[in-house]
């Protein structure tokens, strides 16, 4: 009731008032839509294009592979193993960091995908097992993701005592690339 006897006092000087506040209601939402903040340098903005040019330049490799303390829980979130042997039946957990990678872009984005194989290799180079294509690393982003982490577990039951390679591979879906690593790794009998 009070802002209704506000109005009719007001009489034709509201609907004035009324039009200059409903101008700077308008002026504020359009102002509250554009962002204000600072914008890169141009050398900072060329880093970046060399930067692009360079990681489609090298191809698909790793930046950082080791075998860790437990599943790693993001991008250089990790605890590296302080070596490489193992009893028999431990978990075999690894961290790499692939670099390199393709993207496809869309209205969406910047889609990757990559899809991880291994295998389990005596020193005289047999496969004693393998897996194609077991684990996959995908995601679509508005910028590219270049901060990727790939951590794999692995369970080997009744591996003898001995000496062992685990070789993983990854394959670029997007930019029809491989690569691959090897870690060597010991078996001891369990105490």
């Amino acid at each position: 009731m009070t802002k209704q006897a506000s109005r009719l006092k007001l009489g034709r000087n509201s609907t004035s008032l009324a039009l200059v506040f409903g101008i700077f209601a308008a002026a504020g939402t359009a102002f509250a839509q554009t962002p204000d903040f600072p914008s890169p340098s141009p050398a900072f903005t060329e880093a970046l294009t060399a930067f692009d040019a360079a990681w489609t330049a090298d191809g698909l490799a790793f930046s950082t592979v080791t075998f860790t303390d437990g599943p790693g829980s993001g991008y250089g979130k990790y605890t590296a193993r302080a070596n490489n042997t193992f009893s028999s039946g431990d978990t075999i957990a690894l961290y790499a960091e692939p670099v390199g990678y393709a993207f496809e872009q869309s209205q969406d984005g910047y889609t990757y995908k990559l899809a991880a194989s291994y295998r389990l290799l005596n020193p005289s180079g047999q496969v004693l097992s393998e897996q194609s294509d077991f684990a996959e690393f995908t995601g679509t982003t508005r910028s590219k993701q270049r901060q990727l982490s790939a951590s794999l577990s692995f369970q080997f039951d009744g591996l003898p005592a001995g000496d062992y390679e685990l070789e993983a591979s990854f394959a670029d879906q997007t930019g029809n690339q491989t690569a691959s690593f090897k870690l060597p790794f010991t078996v001891q009998t369990a105490n």
